[in-house]
């Protein structure tokens, strides 16, 4: 294995981990809300105890690059690694909800590291067709989504919801020490192999305004479904405390499908343009969130997959939209104010589906309102360009010989 490959299987390691440290409250919180707990027995104040860490994980991804140019990468990644695993321990030890709400809180902070830095690298090291990779790096990011609610379902039965914490912060923790020990490669050489195309400015700005209000919008949906889909298998597969295990496993299913739909939607943008995949991706959400919200019994499964693979596989589309129309110059701040904007949507959705799930105490009203979201989503996919001088950038000279775009 190359550094520069080994360095690639720590960043997609480092996604997984990111995604499933946000995602274990939802699932954990089924087997803490109990008479008598230290945390109560209502479902939405504890889940609501994960907003800060939602907050910090938006705020803090904006100052990301700066950090990078004044510790370094190697720095930075090693204290999102330990961060995040000390943070999550710290959660599993927590007898209050301060405690816990401080200790995720200081998990956010440290999982916000990943996306500006990681994904710059990544695209970096991808060249001129960063769909695959970005794609990969994606079913990396939506396994550990999809692992969160199975494995903490798993753990909460089997030993106590605070194992569910422990456990893949220490995991964190010994990836963390591994990575100190591995040199930092430099996996920069394919991003000046060639000179990035004269784009017109005018499109580069549709560009940008999409890919901003898509991470609102995006942000908000797909962290409130992740968050809200144990509630809902449970709500309407289980019904029963005792069956958590089921609970995780049916959530594990739907997130899987989502995503190797990222994989493929990541193969697909090499060959398309990024119009052609996010418009179709896009027209399905809306209906089919809206049509959960109603389904009962097993039809929730079939739903819950195609909402799943419609949301990750935008996530893909929205990542590569920066390396085809920002220059590689712009393009770490870009992925800064892109996560930093997403993030804020991510940080509202747990103070959303606590408090529309305490007033109404059902799962469909969330929905609703979340389809209501992917019309936005939709509106995105049609405003943006569609060129077909994305497959082939030396046609964007013939485009634009009066006004070229400097690529600074």
């Amino acid at each position: 294995m190359t550094p520069a490959t080994r360095q690639i299987v720590f960043i997609n390691t480092a996604h997984s981990i990111t995604h499933y440290s946000l995602l274990i409250l939802p699932t954990a919180v089924l087997a803490m809300a109990v008479r008598g707990g230290p945390f109560g027995e209502s479902y939405g104040p504890i889940l609501a105890l994960a907003t800060g860490m939602f907050v910090f994980y938006g705020l803090l991804s904006l100052p990301q690059g700066w950090l990078v140019a004044r510790f370094g990468r190697k720095t930075v990644m090693t204290a999102f690694f330990l961060g995040t695993g000390l943070s999550l321990i710290g959660a599993g030890a927590a007898h209050s909800p301060a405690m816990l709400a401080i200790a995720l809180a200081l998990a956010g902070a440290f999982a916000a590291i990943y996306h500006p830095i990681g994904t710059t690298m990544l695209v970096e090291a991808a060249g001129d067709k960063p769909g695959r990779s970005i794609g990969v790096n994606g079913v990396f990011g939506n396994f550990g989504v999809a692992l969160a609610p199975v494995v903490t379902a798993f753990l909460a039965n089997q030993i106590g919801w605070r194992a569910a914490f422990v456990a893949p912060g220490l995991l964190c923790a010994v990836a963390g020490l591994c990575w100190m020990r591995t040199p930092l490669a430099h996996v920069s050489a394919h991003a000046n192999a060639r000179p990035f195309p004269p784009i017109p400015r005018h499109l580069v700005r549709r560009a940008v305004v999409v890919l901003m209000l898509i991470a609102m919008s995006s942000g908000l949906v797909f962290n409130a479904y992740t968050i809200l889909l144990p509630k809902l298998m449970q709500e309407r597969l289980a019904g029963n405390a005792s069956l958590l295990p089921l609970v995780g496993l049916a959530a594990f299913l739907v997130t899987l499908c989502g995503a190797l739909t990222q994989f493929s939607v990541g193969r697909m943008i090499d060959r398309s343009t990024l119009k052609q995949v996010f418009l179709p991706v896009s027209l399905v959400l809306a209906p089919a969130m809206l049509a959960l919200s109603f389904a009962q019994g097993w039809l929730v499964l079939p739903l819950a997959a195609v909402v799943a693979a419609s949301i990750f596989g935008q996530v893909t589309v929205n990542e590569t939209m920066a390396a085809r129309y920002i220059s590689p110059a712009l393009r770490a701040r870009i992925y800064s104010v892109r996560f930093f904007v997403g993030f804020l949507g991510a940080a509202a959705s747990a103070p959303l589906v606590s408090v529309l799930y305490e007033r109404t105490g059902s799962v469909a009203t969330v929905t609703m309102v979340l389809s209501a979201f992917s019309v936005v989503t939709l509106g995105c996919a049609l405003f943006f360009p569609n060129r077909r001088e994305e497959l082939q950038p030396a046609l964007w000279a013939e485009a634009t010989p009066a006004m070229p775009i400097a690529a600074e």
